[in-house]
């Protein structure tokens, strides 16, 4: 199992980081390759809409982002942390989404198949600092069309409200060791539709 999980916080060591270095040790320890990917030292433009793309499922831009594509290519499934900021993912998240575009292209217009021919999964990790009842409405559909475009299927999410100062989710009750066991979980595999914290997209 190859995981590779993109760090959308430009807060390093806060509450975002801190979740997800617990599923990554989770993973890590039942066994996975995991990499780590903090989006906030790379240089990602976003997606200029050139439409180059179109004719051959590839960007033209050339940074940070090009190495990238391999990685999830290569990934078995990929991990996405981000904080909520106005009801939104973070600007870095977003450009990692937007230039998804050209795997689009190639999945749905030039029709190559599945992205680096593989099926994968998709998690996401999000936490924000109000307790709205949509809070995480707009993002999870974000994400949704994001893994859809990178061929992997949407698993799941770990979702938490009310965390909002530097450390806070080490005082949630269940916030770590859950993103632990859920780093295990996918790590071998198992069924993750009986794990109740988890937000599975059209169940609930």
């Amino acid at each position: 199992m190859k995981i590779v999980a993109f760090h959308g916080s430009p807060r390093i060591g806060g509450n975002t980081d801190i979740l997800l270095d617990a599923f990554l040790k989770g993973a890590e320890t039942s066994g996975a390759s995991v990499e780590k990917i903090t989006l906030m030292s790379k240089r990602i433009t976003p997606c200029i809409e050139c439409g180059q793309c179109d004719t051959t499922g590839v960007c033209v831009l050339e940074d940070d982002m090009t190495p990238i594509y391999d990685k999830i290519r290569e990934a078995d499934t990929v991990v996405v942390a981000s904080p909520i900021f106005f009801y939104n993912i973070t600007s870095y998240t977003q450009a990692l989404v937007e230039r998804s575009q050209a795997c689009w292209i190639g999945k749905y217009v030039l029709k190559t198949g599945p992205y680096g021919g593989k099926e994968r999964k998709g998690i996401f990790l999000s936490l924000g600092a109000t307790k709205g009842k949509m809070l995480f409405d707009g993002v999870l559909r974000v994400m949704k069309y994001f893994f859809d475009a990178i061929s992997a299927s949407f698993a799941g999410a770990l979702l938490y409200r009310g965390i909002e100062k530097k450390g806070d989710v080490k005082k949630h009750p269940t916030a770590l060791t859950e993103a632990e066991e859920l780093g295990s979980l996918v790590a071998t595999g198992a069924d993750l539709d009986s794990f109740a914290p988890l937000y599975i997209p059209g169940s609930k």
